[in-house]
């Protein structure tokens, strides 16, 4: 036995249902039905409602920032003098940069939070990408699916204009021609009309299921040729085959054309594309950049990320918003997008409900709704060819003139059966139902997953930029003021051999009062043991005011010799004026 062909199918994902089970509030606070219906007030109140959750966050998140602020600007301030102390005493016991005492741990645990922020804010950009990525592969996916099947539609319709074209051609003219040949003939005239009356009920027939109404009845309209509206390929393929009709106006044509849907959300998503994308990348730039201020410790850099971090912030609670909305409507429609469908009015303009339901379920029960008109065509079109056989055993030896219309005739029925043959294969529900599950899980499975995931984005960014505006005034508490900074430099300016910690406790013991010179510590009022030295320059004052030195010659300048050895110390102490045995002995002996 062999095996049967499955048809495809589509069911609601996990999420689909979690999302489509959440309460709906209008702007009553009652509850609603979670019926999609795009066109209702009351379904777009529940919507509002649903997106203002993401700006009473907002506003919380900046109630949060403004009590960090208040908090920094206004406590510390006060807390700066009452610990001036303590602080002197951390900075003499830090070492480096002042870091283990009690400010330099809190200043510590602030920047790593901002750190630790910005590690999260990466995290949810690179969700974002990734979010961002599904989304768009399941509008790639839908419009494939949407161009396949306007390209089906399409080819349907064409094959239907190109057979009542045909039909009508021969009605007007060989035919017409083998009338006039055939009336002395009363058998072979009967059997004429009756072609042309068989092929003008397959004419009607044809008609009645074309989808493309517009074009089919202005060809009806016209006896030689089939035109309606403009059309133009939308598939790669030639342009005879897959025409497309366009509305003008840019407004919703009628009937449906998912031609024209398929370029509409093209458009649509490559501009939603390209949004996140300049989103995703302000993030990253931001993040960056303040982990870069941070390193540098650039004030100037500090502050112009953080003007683009609340704007960040005001952008990322803004698209939660348009995505919760966004995730719950579509998890409406994609619980059961059959009822919208056959519901939806455009749908139901140019096609009936049995034609829709047939082609959304393709249930092997149910037969094809085209399928009596077809078979009353197929009937037509063998009784049409079995007419013109018999004028063609018949007529022809006694109408010898009416043998180019004969065959012209049937040159046209050939062409006709064959694109008989091929309107039924593609009046199938298989090809246009697999293109409907198609679309369907592009945007049901991997668009909903992608809006998921670009909604977490959205949350984990607004609660990183949050935590960055709260922690970066704290985190510029540890860098350097431009004073500290000038008397780090004037002091390495002065003596650059002097450590960090001598430099800070010099400028620290310049803050509590003038130390005592050296000269003034007990123990060195000792006098040097050459007291044959040179006194050192007496200021003086010039002839023209200002201070100066009494110039000492040159040979009157001794210096002493850089070692010395006992004899030599003792036959050099002894030349002094004014010797000190006992002083030298005691400094000389060690």
């Amino acid at each position: 036995m062999a095996a049967m062909t499955t048809v495809p199918s589509y069911t609601p994902s996990l999420w689909v249902r979690m999302c489509h089970a959440l309460p709906r509030l209008d702007l009553t606070m009652q509850m609603k039905d979670n019926i999609f219906v795009p066109d209702s007030w009351e379904y777009q109140q529940t919507l509002l409602v649903l997106s203002s959750l993401s700006a009473i966050a907002l506003v919380i998140s900046l109630l949060v920032v403004l009590s960090f602020l208040i908090h920094y600007c206004c406590c510390h301030r006060g807390d700066r003098s009452e610990g001036s102390e303590e602080e002197e005493e951390d900075e003499d016991a830090s070492t480096g940069h002042g870091y283990s005492g009690k400010k330099g741990r809190g200043i510590c645990c602030v920047t790593w939070v901002a750190v630790a922020a910005v590690t999260l804010c990466c995290v949810a950009i690179g969700i974002g990408f990734y979010g961002n990525s599904e989304a768009n592969d399941g509008m790639y996916q839908l419009t494939s699916s949407l161009l396949t099947a306007n390209y089906t539609l399409a080819s349907i319709d064409l094959l239907i204009s190109d057979t009542i074209s045909g039909l009508q051609l021969s009605i007007s003219g060989p035919l017409t021609s083998m009338e006039e040949l055939f009336t002395g003939s009363k058998p072979f005239l009967v059997s004429t009309r009756n072609c042309r009356r068989l092929s003008e009920n397959v004419i009607n027939l044809l008609s009645s299921i074309s989808l493309a109404r517009s074009s089919v009845d202005a060809g009806l309209g016209n006896d030689s040729s089939v035109s309606g509206a403009s059309i133009i390929p939308l598939t790669p393929v030639p342009p005879s085959v897959a025409p497309t009709m366009v509305p003008s106006g840019g407004l919703m044509p009628n009937p449906f054309s998912p031609g024209w849907a398929a370029n509409t959300l093209m458009v649509n998503e490559d501009y939603r594309w390209l949004s996140y994308v300049l989103l995703l990348l302000l993030d990253l730039i931001v993040s960056l950049f303040i982990l870069l201020g941070l390193a540098k410790q650039a004030r100037w850099l500090l502050i112009l990320m953080t003007v683009l971090a609340w704007l960040a912030l005001f952008l990322s609670w803004g698209s939660l918003g348009l995505e919760t909305a966004t995730v719950v409507a579509l998890s409406d429609f994609c619980s059961d997008p059959n009822t919208f469908v056959l519901n939806s009015t455009h749908f139901n303009t140019g096609t009936s409900s049995d034609v829709l339901d047939y082609y959304l379920t393709c249930s092997r029960r149910m037969n094809s709704p085209f399928q009596q008109l077809l078979t009353q065509s197929q009937r037509a079109l063998s009784n049409i060819h079995t007419h013109l056989s018999s004028l063609d055993r018949n007529a022809l030896t006694q109408f010898p003139k009416a043998e180019r219309s004969l065959r012209e005739v049937q040159q046209i029925l050939n062409s006709t059966e064959g694109n008989f043959h091929q309107l039924v294969a593609l009046l199938n529900c298989r090809g246009l139902n697999k293109d409907y599950i198609d679309s369907l899980k592009g945007l049901c499975y991997d668009g909903m997953e992608g809006l998921l995931y670009l909604s977490l984005y959205s949350f984990l960014s607004a609660l990183a930029f949050t935590a960055i505006l709260c922690s970066l005034p704290g985190a510029w508490r540890s860098f350097p003021s431009e004073s500290e900074e000038y008397e780090d430099s004037d002091s390495e300016s002065e003596d650059p051999f002097t450590s960090h910690q001598a430099r800070r406790q010099t400028a620290t013991g310049s803050q509590r009062g003038a130390m005592a010179p050296f000269y003034n510590y007990p123990g060195a009022g000792w006098t040097p043991p050459f007291s044959s030295a040179p006194p050192l320059p007496t200021p003086n004052v010039s002839s023209n005011g200002n201070p100066g030195y009494e110039s000492l010659p040159l040979t009157d300048r001794q210096s002493p010799p850089p070692s010395y050895s006992p004899s030599m110390l003792t036959g050099y102490g002894g030349s002094q004026s004014h010797p000190n045995p006992a002083h030298s002995r005691n400094l000389y002996s060690r």
